[in-house]
């Protein structure tokens, strides 16, 4: 606490953040409440690519960001910083990804039959061995955070990257939610042959019997084997779709009253799961899968301030599929969406200090 207090005491945050920290902040993970785990893996990605090079795209554009938020003074105290992006998982995911690509434009030539033992399902095999290798590692990462008592939060990388946290979480809490903020449903049991694929992340995510409930925000492509899933699901899986959402403002409900409903949904303990894709593409318009339609950016953050004021305690978050483009626009909306979700993660504990 001494070596933290003293970042704060010298650290001004109007002035320049310091380039290659994450927003320019003083902090380390050891000092930090917050720490941000960088993911840089996008093997299975389907259709745009890139997410991979989305946790070095919102660090380089961060140190830009203003730190005031009027809903949390002095936000910049709790202190968040990030681990460095792991040069191991970056090659591993650029080795595999290179070798992936043939045997999705294989499958895009209408190829559906393998062969046991043929080179594509040796392949299939292996991605999903650096897979569950990949979430095994995570989880032995964030744990050793959470153990410490700190919070946690997933950089993505694809929307596969975050797993190990909610596995690390789901050991160590009885019970606890998921809201997910998505263009798409991700409940394919696998897709394109690949269990831990970013369209199944959470299937993966609800095997951990203590993740009690699914909310799903912004919603507005799925298949109907997902939709199955979601009405077969007894009450667990709650769907707030983007049409419905929209619908239900052009007759007369305010978002402020959808809010409520969507809270309402869920548990004491939330872990909040940010596919960038589940806001307007306009503002992230270099993700692997943009779909026309989604929220606001004050929307989506309006959404996440009433889970925190609601009295629910914010346990873990991931955000995902940020994808650099030829400029910083994609990394600059995910730092300051990163910045929010992670100051609302450690709001409580400030206004303890």
């Amino acid at each position: 606490m001494a070596i933290k207090a003293q970042q704060i005491r010298g650290f001004d945050p109007d002035g320049a953040g310091e380039r290659g920290k994450l927003f320019g902040l003083p902090f380390t993970p050891d000092t930090a409440e917050v720490v941000i785990l960088p993911v840089p893996w996008e093997v299975t990605v389907s259709y745009g690519s890139g997410a991979a090079l989305g946790p070095r795209a919102v660090l380089e554009a961060s140190p830009q960001i203003d730190y005031l938020l009027p809903d949390i003074p002095e936000a910049w105290k709790i202190g968040v910083a990030m681990e460095a992006i792991s040069g191991h998982w970056a090659e591993r995911n650029a080795a595999l990804r290179n070798r992936v690509r043939p045997y999705l434009k294989w499958l895009e030539a209408g190829n559906t039959g393998m062969n046991p033992g043929s080179e594509h399902v040796r392949l299939l095999e292996e991605v999903e061995a650096a897979g569950a290798e990949l979430r095994d590692w995570l989880a032995r990462k964030a744990g050793a955070y959470l153990d410490m008592g700190k919070r946690v939060g997933v950089l993505g990388g694809d929307h596969s990257s975050p797993l190990g946290l909610i596995q690390a979480l789901a050991s160590r809490n009885e019970a606890f939610g998921i809201l997910q903020i998505d263009a798409h449903a991700d409940l394919r049991e696998a897709y394109e042959g690949f269990r831990f694929s970013h369209a199944s992340i959470m299937t993966e995510a609800l095997r951990f019997p203590e993740v009690c409930r699914l909310v799903q925000v912004g919603v507005r492509d799925l298949c109907e084997a997902e939709m199955g899933v979601i009405e077969n699901s007894a009450g667990r899986i709650r769907l707030f779709s983007d049409q419905a959402l929209h619908e239900a403002r052009f007759t007369g409900t305010t978002w402020a009253a959808q809010t409520v409903a969507i809270v309402d949904s869920l548990p004491e303990n939330v872990y909040i799961s940010f596919d960038i894709d589940g806001l307007d593409p306009a503002l992230c318009p270099h993700t692997g899968t943009p779909v026309a339609g989604g929220l606001q950016m004050e929307e989506a953050l309006y959404l996440i301030k009433q889970v925190v004021l609601s009295g629910r305690e914010l346990i873990g978050f991931d955000l995902c599929e940020v994808a650099p483009g030829n400029d910083e626009w994609d990394g600059t909306v995910g730092a300051r969406l990163l910045y929010r979700l992670a100051s609302w993660m450690g709001s409580r504990t400030l206004m303890k200090a």
